[in-house]
């Protein structure tokens, strides 16, 4: 694990299921202790909220239920629409939805705005009941669906770049318009190989 020392920035993407997440979640404490640049996306975002649950709140076998359905701590849940689903074929959350994104974050500073639109694709989410706690140990929810249950950003400000999403940034990227998301962490890869002491946004 020592190894990722030597890269400018790590990436957890998407995914599913149990295969490869002890090493994924490895990956983002990794970041997250050595202050390396660290993008998540939707499992990886999730993953990152497991991690710093463990880690930092303290509650040691915090999973998602994707993972784990017995977890004593189900950080990451089924989203409640997806409970009485029977067959699994199209039936995610998927397409663009509405995100409000909090003044003064990252997330804002990326994005120019606070109402963006990003697409979606998954079952999962963060559970409601831990938000709290995951706040008090100083991760910030940046961006949040318009009735404020859902979680869609985190982000954790004294880091010089660490930064998930529940949504598909590169699924609005176009040449020449690339992902606010990507482009910050591009970006963040950047400035911290050049010796700046913060990302420049």
């Amino acid at each position: 694990i020592n190894d990722l020392e030597k890269y400018d920035g790590i990436f957890v993407p998407y995914g599913f299921g149990p295969r490869g997440t002890g090493g994924k979640i490895a990956a983002i404490k990794f970041a997250r202790e050595h202050n390396i640049p660290f993008l998540g996306i939707c499992y990886g975002f999730q993953l990152a909220v497991v991690e710093f649950a463990r880690n930092v709140c303290g509650l040691k076998d915090a999973n998602s239920t994707e993972i784990d359905e017995n977890t004593q701590h189900p950080v990451i849940d089924l989203m409640p629409e997806q409970y009485k689903v029977a067959y699994k074929g199209a039936t995610m959350r998927l397409g663009a939805h509405k995100i409000i994104l909090k003044e003064g974050t990252l997330a804002h500073k990326l994005y120019g705005s606070t109402e963006i639109y990003e697409r979606h694709r998954h079952r999962y989410e963060v559970n409601p009941k831990y938000i709290g706690i995951l706040e008090r140990h100083g991760l910030v929810f940046s961006g949040r669906s318009p009735d404020g249950r859902r979680m869609e950003i985190l982000e954790i400000p004294d880091k010089f770049f660490f930064l998930a999403s529940q949504f598909h940034g590169e699924f609005k990227s176009r040449p020449g318009k690339p992902s606010p998301e990507y482009y910050g962490f591009v970006k963040a890869c950047l400035d911290r190989k050049l010796g700046k002491e913060r990302v420049e946004i």
